[in-house]
């Protein structure tokens, strides 16, 4: 597996980012360039393109399993862990944390849990596989979670759903930002709304999320 790798390994804070369908976590980073230079390592696999909507369990599951098993091989035992994830690396994070997603056929999907995950900062989380009643209950950790106003993959009211967790959860919505606006490199063929100013957005979210994982 092929895992970008920024700070210094004495870190202690480690943060585990989880890229969005397209898996390549260099389109985001300016922001893991921002976290490593304030005091985290960053661990971050590469994953195999995928469409989430059309994707089997398998190819699903293979999201947070990778995590976890970059998260072996790069960090000592007894660092903790901050998970940050971008649409279906949000979902990946959350089920890290004690999510557990339902399938298309109606039924919990068994997904792999990492009890070091200590916070969860999320963009545009892809979070309707989280609906089910009580698929929320044992995610106790604080969450950052940001929602594009104009996001029609993971709408706000996803995001927002979020806080029915027995967590600390700070739910965002970006005024004008749409699902792929929490990326510093745009996927091709897509574009913001004319009057988003996502520079100015993507440094404030670093400085969001920097303050936010650095909390005790």
């Amino acid at each position: 597996m092929e895992v970008l790798t920024l700070g210094s390994q004495n870190a202690e804070r480690v943060v585990l980012f989880a890229a969005g369908a397209g898996g390549d976590p260099e389109r985001h980073r300016p922001l893991l360039d921002h976290l490593a230079a304030h005091g985290c390592r960053i661990i971050a696999p590469r994953f195999e393109r995928l469409l989430a909507r059309d994707a089997s369990t398998a190819e699903l599951l293979a999201r947070p399993r990778g995590l976890i098993e970059a998260l072996g091989e790069q960090s000592p035992p007894d660092v903790p862990v901050m998970a940050v994830g971008h649409s279906i690396g949000g979902w990946a994070a959350l089920c890290l944390a004690g999510a557990t997603p339902w399938g298309r056929d109606r039924r919990p999907i068994d997904v792999p849990r990492e009890p070091r995950v200590c916070r969860l900062a999320l963009y545009a989380p892809a979070a309707g596989w989280f609906q089910a009643p009580g698929s929320l209950d044992e995610v106790t950790v604080p969450m950052l979670v940001y929602a594009g106003e104009l996001d029609p993959v993971a709408p706000p009211a996803q995001a927002l759903h979020l806080t029915t967790a027995p967590a600390d959860v700070d739910v965002r919505i970006v005024p004008g930002a749409g699902h792929f606006s929490f990326m510093n490199v745009l996927p091709p063929g897509t574009s913001e709304h004319p009057a988003f100013d996502r520079t100015g957005f993507l440094g404030d979210l670093a400085d969001a999320t920097t303050a936010f994982l650095s909390q005790r």
